[in-house]
């Protein structure tokens, strides 16, 4: 989760503070990012198969047209979720609590 967080902080994507106050919200950018594109950058190096990840081990690598077929898969997800913002993910009514500690700030009556 650490990990996830400081990516997401250094796509500008979320902003955090120390101390007691302190926490983690969302920016601007944030909230504007397509769900394809932070998929994109934090699933960079995630292979959908192993072979995809290690092409030497795989004796078929030159006649196999699995990994192009499937690169382009992922890459049609990627493209179905672009057209989805982070701040479409949000239901304020279920939101509660959590959107305001993330920043995202429900309407009042959302909180009781």
């Amino acid at each position: 989760m650490t990990k996830t967080v400081a990516k997401l902080r250094s796509m500008g994507l979320l902003a955090s503070q120390r101390g007691r106050a302190g926490g983690v919200s969302l920016t601007e950018s944030g909230l504007a990012a397509s769900l394809g594109s932070v998929l994109r950058e934090l699933e960079a190096n995630t292979a959908i198969v192993e072979c995809e990840a290690d092409e030497a081990s795989c004796p078929l690598n030159h006649g196999c047209k699995l990994r192009a077929a499937l690169a382009r898969a992922r890459e049609a997800f990627y493209c179905e979720l672009d057209a989805v913002t982070i701040a479409d993910l949000v239901n304020e009514r279920q939101a509660g609590r959590v959107a305001v500690t993330i920043g995202l700030a429900p309407p009042s009556d959302a909180l009781v």
